[in-house]
Order: C-alpha cells, then structure tokens, then sequence
C-alpha cells in the first residue's frame, strides 16, 4: 500500500507524471536546472459566447469603456508574462513573444494565444492564462450590457520543445 499525502491521495513523488509534490507529498517547485534550454512553444484557445447585439456593440466601438479587444488583447499578454505570479509552482519565464489574437464569430469572440520561450520548461500555463485573461477582460468590460456572457472551452492546442516532444490536441 503506497503512503498518502495530507489530502488521503497517494504519495506520487517518485512518478514522472506528477513531480510537483515531494518524497514526503507535500507541493514543492520542481527544479529545472538540469534540463537544457530548448525553443518552446504553446498555443492555447478558448471562447466567450454573448447575445449578437454585445458582439455589435464591440466590433463597432460602442463599448462604454472603450476598445473592448485592444484592452482584453493587452490584458491576455500581460497575464501570460506574470503566470508566475498567480499560478502556484510556476517557474518564471523570459518569454520571447505572446500574442493573443482575438477572432468574432457567430455571437462568439475566439481567443487564441501563442507564447514562446527559449528555456528550460514549457509556455503551457503562460498560453492558458493568456487566453482566460482575455475572455475575463472581455466579460468585466462588457458585463453592464450583458451579464449572461459564458466563457468556455479553454484548452491546449499545441505544444512543442523540450523532453516530452510534441503535443496537439485532436
């Protein structure tokens, strides 16, 4: 019978697949320093669904706090460069680039972010900030019109470099 940690589940240090907790099941941050530095790359997506006139209202400027996509473009770049910050035993990144692209389909806006990095771990958590950082933007600036904005579907899409290889989603 394999020891539990504080919560009752399963002391897993010893396995690859959860290395955030130590011999002893407690949450520590995991030490890369041993791992080379490779280009990185992370794309993630996610939406906010809104009534057709809250869309209108955005594409056409008429927001009342002003470029609703410009800021929640800003706001998703600026989370992916402080990922560190708000996600616990998140290593802190020198990111070569971020961008969050923001796309109006249907009664939708699709958010998309890439990150990259040279370094010793992945942009996977930087790219997913980066999108729910966005989508929340986008709901604060628009709630007083549209309280019933869903945001929805926030994935990975893709990852590459480093020693796991290659990922992308189905």
């Amino acid at each position: 019978m394999q020891p539990k940690n504080f919560w009752g589940w399963p002391n897993v240090a010893s396995s690859p697949a959860l290395t955030h907790l130590d011999a002893a099941g407690h949450a520590h941050m995991v030490d890369v320093s041993a791992k080379a530095a490779t280009r990185r790359k992370a794309v993630a997506t996610g939406a906010i669904i809104m009534q057709p006139q809250t869309l209108e209202m955005i594409l056409s400027g008429a927001a009342p706090k002003g470029d609703v996509l410009a800021t929640a473009r800003i706001a998703g770049i600026m989370a992916a460069k402080k990922t560190a910050d708000i996600i616990p035993l998140c290593h802190p990144l020198s990111l070569s680039s971020v961008t969050v692209d923001l796309a109006p389909n249907d009664n939708r806006i699709e958010i998309t972010a890439t990150v990259t990095t040279t370094g010793a771990t992945g942009v996977e958590m930087e790219a997913l900030t980066a999108v729910s950082a966005a989508a929340l933007t986008l709901y604060d600036m628009c709630k007083a019109v549209d309280r019933g904005m869903q945001i929805e579907n926030i994935k990975l899409l893709h990852k590459s470099g480093g020693r796991s290889g290659d990922y992308n989603a189905a």
